[in-house]
This record gives C-alpha cells, sequence and structure tokens, in this order.
C-alpha cells in the first residue's frame, strides 16, 4: 500500500507540475487531444451556445479531449472530475440552470485559482440571482476528503483526466460512492490499443500527454463492474494522432482514442428482465430520436426491445419519464448476460465514423 501510495502522490505532483505552471495553453500539448470529440454527431444547441458563453481565458486553458454534455441536465447536481479552468464547469452552469449546481474539483491550485476568478462573471452572464458553481482543491481518487457527499450527485463529469491519475480504480469508485442510484458518469478520455508498458508510465512527458496513462480499453470494463457499475456504454470516439516525432517514436506500435462513454449506478438488486421501450419525444433538443449511445437510437413513438441492463438504465435514471417501459415475461439467459463487447471499441467506432483529430500541437509546427 505504501508504494502504491507514494508512486499515486509523484504522479499526481509530476502533473500538477506539468499542467499548474508548465502549460499555458491547451496549444501547448503535444497532441491533438485537445481538439477531439467532434466525432460522432453534431453538439445540440444548448451545448455549443452554453460554450460560447465561456470567458475566452477559460476556454484557452482548457485541456479536456471531449464534449462530455449529455442529455437532460437542467436541475441536476454534477460534478466535473479535474475541472482545470474550469470551461466545463461554466458551460455546466448554464446548462443545469438556477435550481442545479455544479461542483469542480481538480488537485491543481494554479488552476482551482485561475477558474474561480470568473465565478461572478459566469453568475451575471446567465443571469443568476446567486452563483451555482463551486470550485474545491482536492483528489479525485478521495472525493470524500474534498467534501464531496456520498449519494449526493445526480451526474459525474470527467474530460481527459482519468488518464492522468494512476489509481484508476478508485476513481471510478469514488465517482460510484458520491452518485446518487440512478445517476452516470459521463466521461471522456484517451484510450490506448494495448496495454501501456511500465517505461512509457515512468516518462514525465508521456504521462502528462496523457499517453503514459492511457487505459487499454477493455480494461475499462472490468473496472467498472468491479466498482459496481452498468457495463459502459461508448457514446463517440476519434482517433488521437500524435504529431510530434518523438513522442510517436516513443509511443511505437501502440494507438490512442478519445472515447466518450456513459456509466450507470443501478439499484443493488435491479430486475433483468428485458423490455420493450418507447421514446415519448418528450426532450425538448431531441422532439424525434433521442441518440443515448453508439448503439441505441430512439426514435420516438416507435417500440424497442432492449436488454436487462439497459432497460434497468432507463428505468432508473432521470430518462425514465421520458420512456414508455413494458418488462418482458421473458428472463434473460446466461448467454444473453454475458454480451460481447465489441461495441465498446472507440478505435472500431472512430475507424466506422473515419474521424480524428485534426489540431497539431505549437512544437511540431
Amino acid at each position: 500500500y505504501k508504494a502504491a501510495y507514494t508512486v499515486k502522490t509523484a504522479v499526481n505532483v509530476a502533473v500538477q507540475k506539468y499542467y499548474g505552471k508548465r502549460l499555458e495553453s491547451s496549444g501547448d500539448l503535444q497532441t491533438g487531444a485537445a481538439s477531439c470529440g467532434s466525432s460522432c454527431r453534431p453538439a445540440p444547441r444548448s451545448v455549443t451556445e452554453a460554450l460560447s458563453e465561456v470567458h475566452p481565458e477559460v476556454t484557452k486553458r482548457f485541456f479536456g479531449c471531449g464534449l462530455p454534455f449529455p442529455a437532460k441536465l437542467e436541475g441536476c447536481r454534477v460534478l466535473d472530475l479535474g475541472s482545470g479552468s474550469g470551461r466545463d464547469c461554466y458551460a455546466f452552469s448554464k446548462l443545469v440552470g438556477p435550481n442545479g449546481h455544479v461542483t469542480g474539483i481538480d488537485m491543481t491550485q494554479e488552476l482551482i485559482t485561475a477558474a474561480r476568478q470568473y465565478v461572478q462573471y459566469h453568475q451575471e452572464k446567465f443571469g443568476y440571482k446567486e452563483p451555482n458553481v463551486t470550485f474545491v482543491q482536492g483528489y479525485m481518487e478521495n472525493l470524500n476528503e474534498a467534501g464531496i457527499q456520498s449519494d449526493s450527485m445526480d451526474v459525474v463529469i470527467s474530460n481527459c483526466v482519468i488518464c492522468l491519475c494512476a489509481d484508476k480504480r478508485a476513481v471510478l469508485q469514488q465517482a460510484y460512492n458520491v452518485l446518487k442510484e440512478g445517476g452516470e458518469l459521463y466521461f471522456s478520455d484517451m484510450f490506448a490499443s494495448k496495454i501501456i508498458p511500465d517505461h512509457m508510465k515512468q516518462d514525465a512527458v508521456l504521462w502528462g500527454e496523457g499517453m503514459g496513462g492511457s487505459l487499454f480499453w477493455p480494461d475499462l470494463i472490468s473496472l467498472a463492474h468491479s466498482v459496481g457499475f452498468s457495463s459502459p456504454h461508448l457514446v463517440s470516439a476519434s482517433h488521437i494522432v500524435v504529431y510530434n516525432s518523438e513522442l510517436k517514436a516513443k509511443a511505437g506500435d501502440i494507438s490512442y482514442a478519445s472515447g466518450t462513454y456513459r456509466l450507470f449506478k443501478l439499484p443493488k438488486s435491479p430486475a433483468m428482465s428485458n423490455a420493450t421501450v418507447t421514446y415519448k419525444g418528450t426532450l425538448a433538443e431531441f422532439p424525434d430520436q433521442l441518440d443515448f449511445d453508439s448503439s441505441h437510437c430512439f426514435k420516438k413513438d416507435v417500440a424497442v426491445q432492449v436488454n436487462g441492463e439497459m432497460a434497468a438504465i432507463l428505468q432508473s435514471s432521470r430518462f425514465s419519464s421520458d420512456f414508455k417501459i413494458q418488462m418482458l415475461d421473458k428472463q434473460e439467459s446466461k448467454s444473453e448476460t454475458t454480451p460481447e463487447y465489441c461495441h465498446l471499441n472507440p478505435f472500431l467506432l472512430a475507424d466506422k465514423l473515419g474521424s480524428s483529430v485534426k489540431q497539431c500541437s505549437k512544437t511540431s509546427k
């Protein structure tokens, strides 16, 4: 335990230095990761408008790799893991409305201090009587220590920071703990095509770029299940192009992709029965169909049969009122409850979509 804690602490210190002082803007990153996430479908107008209203100085220091903005956020309590400059937090501030609340947590004091400077600006910009954003310094491996209560959040968000954390299981476990039943972890991150070898994990620049700490994508599935989450649902994906020749050489035959996934905290013993579900078309920005993930597209008033886990997700989550759910008598067989996971491969989805990052780093020009 002591050795693991020492490694985690060393990684945290290195990441704090890399993002707190060394990088002045997202253009200083050595990969195109900062601009991915435009892959699967256009973002809803509410998201693009919210992002456009974020102060430019906040956006300048944004280091994320995706667009983790799920639907139906009004009134929600949202936690952003690794909130950085606060770009996503301030966009969520607009999306959750005056009755919702957004908490950003980051371990880097410089970024927390910078983010806090714009709380009043965005409160006034959005016309709120009170600010609905709070920034706290702390570690996503120990949210309770930072004052985040268990079973208190509707949605936990993360944008390309889990790859910077040494103890990924602890991050997922903490996210699970602070979510309410039916809540979700919706996050974008960098994933690797192979298991990252130890020598790459020890390279400070590779780690700071997310390349040294990226999960081999199938490991996300086992990690999610081990802490209690549902199976991950892949929403979108893009290939990440490494333009820096030195880093590309270090990576060898390992490829990288940005993937956005959603994981749900289901009731302890959900009834895992197949169901017929019908989307009511009640979400204002999705009147005709709701693209829940890359494998599930629900058209208004069209009944679709789903497996037991998806039925449990729709029944227990904030989307329950948007679906008519009819449980079927048929129980899932053993083979149905042990599915193949190729549809969760971000590299296959990125290939299918033909999407890759276009932005190169400053140092490669």
